[in-house]
């Protein structure tokens, strides 16, 4: 049986970090153990720090670690990976909730021991038949077909515990990892039967704030750890948003606006790093992302999920 240490890091989660504890508590595990539960608060200042303490007092799988000021995602996932002990860690944004069955089917892959690192399938809680949610899921779809290609893993994943620590100036921490993963000649494995639910962005504002971010990020993880991920390669990204593309008036419209925003995304996150000489690894807060409510149920063949190089 394969044991997990399970980190979670949060920064004034208070609205989901509650309904994320349960959901981990309540995993239907069969060939896995939950030894930890480990949820890293970096500088919260809301009741996130007083939910936590209150569910550790109830499971002893459950600890928090208080890092008094934000100092970066990857300063918080190192203070976790030097506290974990089990034999695969997962590591768990504290805005998205997992499916009852994730934890176990991520898992599933590392029965292979080639493989080094696993990641589930994001599906957004947004509503489609908005603007911004209609391309919410349309990235995570193409995410979603890509991976399925070559593995390109975020928002929840796990990977073997020889991983003890990752970049500290990173601001794209799950493809830290699978660079360090790929360079021990390991593989990556897409397990896209593990559903994890999330809140993609609501404004056109806090989209552009995330995807400057993160390709700002994959710009550095090119330069400092010599990886690209597969979505950063136009070419593929094309070839499935064709695949995807359903010719319908207001799914052209629709399309077409969140290429566009994608481009600019990827425009300013370029100036920021090129230009403005910007590694944004403390980031400011999306909070249109925040506060979902996951489906009690899922069909992980039919549902989609989003943003292409989280």
């Amino acid at each position: 049986m394969l044991t997990a240490s399970v980190g979670v890091m949060a920064y004034n989660e208070e609205q989901n970090i509650g309904k994320l504890l349960t959901a981990l508590k309540g995993q239907s595990l069969e060939n896995v153990e939950i030894r930890q539960i480990i949820v890293v608060s970096s500088g919260s200042s809301d009741h996130t720090d007083e939910i936590v303490a209150e569910c550790a007092a109830k499971d002893d799988r459950i600890s928090l670690i208080r890092q008094e000021q934000r100092m970066g995602k990857a300063s918080a996932i190192n203070l976790f990976l030097d506290a974990a002990e089990a034999d695969i860690f997962v590591l768990e944004s504290g805005d998205t909730i997992p499916a009852p069955d994730c934890v176990e089917r991520m898992l599933a892959p590392f029965t292979n021991s080639g493989v080094g690192m696993s990641g589930g399938r994001p599906v957004p809680v947004d509503d489609p038949n908005t603007f911004m949610g209609f391309v919410v899921h349309m990235l995570w779809r193409l995410h979603h077909m890509l991976a399925l290609k070559s593995p390109k893993l975020g928002e929840m994943v796990a990977f073997r515990s020889f991983v003890r620590s990752i970049p500290a100036d990173t601001a794209v921490d799950e493809a830290s990892i699978e660079a360090l993963v790929i360079e021990e000649g390991l593989s990556l494995a897409y397990a896209h039967d593990a559903i994890v639910y999330n809140k993609g962005a609501a404004t056109v504002g806090d989209f552009l704030k995330q995807r400057r971010r993160i390709y700002a990020g994959h710009i550095w993880l090119s330069k400092v750890q010599s990886y690209e991920v597969s979505t950063k390669k136009v070419g593929g990204i094309l070839s499935v948003l064709l695949e995807d593309l359903k010719p319908t008036p207001r799914t052209l419209l629709w399309t077409a606006g969140g290429v566009f925003l994608e481009f600019v995304g990827r425009l300013l996150g370029a100036i920021d790093y090129h230009v403005l000489k910007r590694n944004p690894y403390t980031w400011e807060v999306s909070h249109s992302t925040k506060n979902l409510d996951a489906p009690v149920s899922h069909d992980s063949g039919a549902r989609g999920a989003g943003a292409l190089d989280g």
